[in-house]
């Protein structure tokens, strides 16, 4: 805004400098020329007085000369070149002939005078006037300009603390007041709106916790009851399958509201334990994982290790999601491939197709299908994550094969 300021300041007063140096120039010329011709006049006026009188005029050719003419002619004024011996070059006059009819006698009368004089002194004057003009904008320039940089500086301030404020923060968002009255109620404004989007957010979360706390005590006790009926010897085969597919449901739902409060959190960025991290380690340990507890093969081609700075927790969250995002979805019972190199952490499972819509995939509950059973949260979790610390994802399908990449920047 300062630089804006300042760039239009420089402009208008460059503008204004040329136009009034060019009206000056004119104007000072155009009095000089008055103050010369008024001269020449004068001198004539003169000149004739002394002619009328009988008396002998003076006269110093080229400045004055006086000549009997047969005719009169028409007044003239003029600028004119003429040899100065004294100088010895050629200087500048301005010339002004009349005729006049005195004692009987024809007169032509000729009266001169030097401008070079006046053409110094119209530059001494336009110079000066840009000297001045100079060191008045040199300093009006500053002036303006530390001015506004005190007037604007509440604003910056208070800037620079809106872009580090975070709802997250224990921290106060302390911003500094300013005499100029649209800042002092922008100032207001923006503490009310802190305060309030903080509250809303704190109530939020709390809900969300609340929410998911109270659900996990109910949805235990049913699953340990169903068990419990399951575990019985009163039970037909109509029933065993009905009660095993609403213990599924359940597992479902414990496992859909465990996922959704992990995604608030990390979208609120409540993971704040930042380490150095070997992802290359961590898939390593959750492959051994998932060895098992599935009969899914998973091939594990480690390249280059790959380090990357982010939550512990979520690195394990990450390489969890991809390969049981892998394992979910292998088709033909076909290997699971795991690469780590260059930066870049590759999976890939056997797939009949291509995704029909890519640019889904990483949507809260979307699936392919209806009939696949995923709570299609698992890759929008795997999204945030990567975006929460600058990863790149992608997914490609290529020689039968769903592959998807996270590259570490």
């Amino acid at each position: 805004m300062i630089r804006k300021t300042s760039q239009t300041f420089i402009w208008i007063s460059f503008v204004l400098m040329v136009v009034s140096t060019i009206a000056l120039y004119f104007y000072v010329s155009n009095l000089l020329r008055d103050e010369v011709e008024e001269e020449l006049f004068s001198t004539e006026a003169r000149i004739e007085t002394a002619l009328k009188s009988n008396r002998s005029p003076y006269e110093l050719p080229p400045v004055v000369e006086i000549m009997t003419v047969t005719e009169l002619g028409i007044e003239k004024l003029k600028d004119t070149i003429i040899y100065d011996p004294s100088q010895d070059e050629m200087e500048e006059f301005r010339e002004l002939t009349t005729f006049e009819t005195i004692n009987g006698k024809n007169y032509r009368i000729t009266v001169r005078t030097l401008i070079v004089e006046s053409d110094t002194i119209l530059m001494a004057v336009v110079l000066s006037y840009l000297i001045i003009i100079l060191l008045v904008f040199t300093f009006l320039f500053y002036f303006s300009k530390a001015r506004n940089e005190r007037i604007w500086q509440p604003f910056f301030t208070n800037l620079e603390q809106m872009k580090e404020f975070s709802m997250t923060s224990t921290e106060p968002l302390r911003l500094i007041d300013s005499e100029i009255l649209e800042f002092h109620e922008l100032k207001r404004e923006i503490e009310a709106l802190t305060t309030k989007v903080k509250s809303d957010y704190l109530n939020l979360k709390q809900f969300t916790e609340n929410v998911s706390h109270e659900l996990q005590t109910p949805l235990a006790i049913i699953q340990a009851k169903i068990e419990n009926i399951i575990n019985g010897d009163n039970l037909n085969d109509f029933q065993y399958e009905h009660l095993t597919s609403i213990q599924k449901d359940i597992q479902r739902l414990t496992q859909m509201n465990k996922r959704l409060t992990l995604l608030t959190k990390i979208e609120n960025k409540q993971f704040v334990n930042i380490q150095k991290v070997s992802l290359a380690e961590i898939m390593n340990g959750t492959i051994q994982n998932f060895h098992e507890i599935s009969a899914a093969e998973i091939k594990w081609d480690l390249k280059n290790e790959i380090w990357a700075k982010m939550d512990p927790y979520l690195a394990e969250v990450l390489c969890t999601n991809l390969v049981s995002n892998a394992i979910k979805h292998n088709t033909n019972e076909g290997d699971i491939e795991v690469t780590a190199r260059d930066k870049v952490l590759s999976i890939s499972n056997f797939g009949t197709k291509s995704i029909a819509n890519p640019e889904n995939l990483y949507t809260r509950f979307y699936r392919e299908s209806e009939a696949e059973k995923s709570t299609g949260l698992g890759l929008a979790i795997v999204k945030r994550i990567c975006d929460l610390y600058g990863f790149l994802i992608g997914y490609e399908f290529t020689e039968g094969r769903h592959v998807f990449s996270v590259r570490v920047n």
